[in-house]
């Protein structure tokens, strides 16, 4: 692809001169991948070749790539905390990086153990900007008329914590926004929201939902986007919508804020928003939200919006249909591919279907390594970011200028493409299985996969699961899958019938691997899957027992499987009804796969 076919927009779009550089940019960093990795791997040994990790395995100032995958190890996270703990602490010798290590960004908690720390330098923040600048040059190609109007993010931060030797320790999107970087960002038409910094920045996330919802509402004309960092933070805000638009409604009639907003920085924000009441605006707010049929909501109070802005790849895909009942089916553009390890890439086809969303690597972020996934070992050859081959799975695998080397982040892509000589990968899923009972091995992709498959027989009834976890029951003999549901009932007086939760809960065996299924026919070593309906809200208050156990509300996923015997007593605390699958799913040696 030339640079000049990649400026043609698929909209008839002239990209601006600030455009134009970005878009360049893209072209010459995809255009010869390997050269840029060399590049990258480069500086990262020479500017660190006198860390004590790096020192230890002899590199003795080689910084090519052989020498480097010759004799470092490809390493995990507990492989590191021996050298990640003494930082916290407060050692500042030059243990990973010969750079300061400024921070620590941490995982989002939702995973099972401590939260990891990842190691930060100053300039990682300006590699994180430049992939934020990439975005809208690529989404103006494709979606007019940007500039012409604002965006209803609802982002927040989580309050800071310390390491014991002083360093902050934060996920990476509270770190972004709490960065100069955004908080004096200059003004761009493209990046206008309509939530003020005071808003976004307040660590009550109550008190920040609150005011984020109600400057939308307030703006409701001017907004042509809406988004969360994943789908599952935009339902949030909808269902907060839903408890609280009286209230809302009643600030807008007024023009006045209300007392629930104690934060003096949000007050004096709002008040240059809030300045006189609108009865007319509280009206309509009030007859849209007083409907019990919430179908096409975003589209009614936002009728301009033309896409959502949200992660609904891997796990969150379980909340497309639920979007899409929201917002009238708005397409839903998934921008960027970034964990607290690294910023790795973006999606150059932005308003696609998301089950076609790909992200392509930008070969200057880090350098990229990738572990086949059907043999990895750590004796596997990995391979070079330009020499994967298309349809294969890997594990990704990165080195980064502050000091990770040749580590595993987890994630499975899958490459689908190329743009120029840059890979595209469709995240597949995280490496950890979810379920196992015995020789069963269960993953996200496949138990998400089975709730879909078991959620078609509730659709017939006009019922949807809106959320989900499980656990592995092994205190019963044999044990067995326990799968937690929260539904959506269209017509609470019928809900479904005891016969339709149990043939859902045979659909979900049917759809799971045939080591499963041997279990539970020939071998007899798994029981009968259940399914546990929990009362709605129940999810809700999950993720408000993570966030008050330190999980940041602006990355927090739902747990696909749970462990932690506070919250499974809290799942059950709050069951409704049980269902066990009424027979045995269908399994034979021949259907193997």
């Amino acid at each position: 692809m030339t640079v000049d076919s990649a400026l043609r927009s698929p909209v008839n779009y002239s990209p601006s001169g600030k455009d134009v550089k970005a878009l360049r940019f893209i072209e010459e960093m995809t255009l010869n991948v390997d050269f840029v990795q060399k590049k990258v791997i480069r500086e990262i040994l020479s500017r660190n070749s006198e860390t004590e990790y790096l020192k230890r395995f002899g590199l003795k100032g080689f910084t090519d790539r052989k020498t480097f995958k010759s004799k470092v190890p490809v390493v995990t996270y507990d492989d590191l905390k021996p050298e990640i703990q003494p930082i916290a602490n407060g050692d500042r010798s030059m243990i990973l990086s010969s750079h300061p290590i400024t921070e620590f960004l941490t995982s989002s908690g939702t995973s099972a153990g401590e939260r990891k720390l990842m190691p930060t330098i100053d300039e990682d923040m300006d590699r994180r900007q430049l992939l934020y600048s990439l975005l809208m040059p690529v989404m103006n190609l494709y979606v007019p008329g940007l500039d012409k109007g604002k965006a209803l993010y609802f982002l927040f931060v989580k309050a800071e914590s310390k390491t014991p030797g002083g360093l902050p320790a934060r996920p990476v999107l509270t770190s972004y926004y709490k960065s100069e970087q955004f908080k004096r960002r200059p003004h761009d038409p493209y990046n206008v929201y309509t939530s003020p910094n005071e808003a976004i920045l307040c660590p009550d996330s109550s008190q920040s939902m609150y005011s984020q919802m109600l400057c939308g509402l307030l703006m409701r004309h001017e907004v042509l986007r809406l988004g969360a960092v994943f789908a599952s933070g935009l339902l949030r805000a909808i269902g907060f919508l839903q408890t609280n638009w009286k209230e809302l409604a009643d600030d807008i009639s007024t023009g006045t804020l209300s007392s629930r907003i104690s934060d003096p920085a949000i007050k004096e924000s709002m008040s240059k928003i809030l300045t006189k009441p609108d009865q007319e605006l509280a009206d309509f707010i009030t007859s849209v939200c007083c409907q019990d049929n919430w179908e096409g909501i975003i589209t009614k109070i936002w009728p301009n919006t033309k896409y959502l802005d949200v992660i609904v790849t891997g796990a969150m895909a379980q909340y497309i249909p639920m979007l899409e009942y929201y917002s009238g089916r708005l397409p839903m553009a998934c921008t960027m591919y970034a964990s607290s390890e690294s910023y790795f890439g973006i999606n150059m086809k932005p308003i696609c279907n998301p089950s076609e969303v790909s992200y392509t690597i930008m070969p200057n972020m880090a350098y990229f390594e990738f572990l086949p996934d059907e043999v990895a070992t750590e004796q596997s050859e990995l391979v070079e970011l330009a020499d994967v081959e298309v349809g294969k799975e890997y594990e990704l695998v990165i080195t980064t200028y502050a000091g990770l080397n040749r580590y595993r982040v987890g994630d499975i892509l899958q490459v689908t493409g190329f743009y120029n000589s840059a890979p595209q990968f469709k995240f597949v899923r995280r490496k950890n299985v979810l379920l196992s009972i015995e020789s069963d091995k269960t993953d996200e992709a496949e138990l998400q996969r089975a709730v879909e498959n078991a959620s078609v027989l509730l659709g017939e009834k006009g019922t949807r699961v809106i959320e989900y976890t499980s656990y592995a029951e092994t205190k019963t003999i044999p044990g067995h899958y326990v799968i937690y549901w929260e539904l959506l009932v269209k017509d609470q007086t019928k809900p479904p019938s005891d016969e339709v939760m149990a043939q859902c809960c045979l659909e979900m065996e049917e759809s799971l691997n045939s080591v499963y299924r041997q279990s539970r026919v020939a071998d007899k070593s798994i029981g009968p899957l259940e399914i546990r309906v929990v009362k709605n809200g129940t999810f809700e208050e999950l993720m408000d027992y993570a966030i008050s156990r330190g999980a940041s509300i602006n990355q927090y996923k739902v747990p696909r499987c749970v462990s932690f015997t506070p919250i499974t007593e809290l799942l059950d605390s709050r069951v409704v009804s049980t269902h066990f699958s009424p027979a045995l799913p269908h399994w034979s040696p021949e259907r193997r796969r």
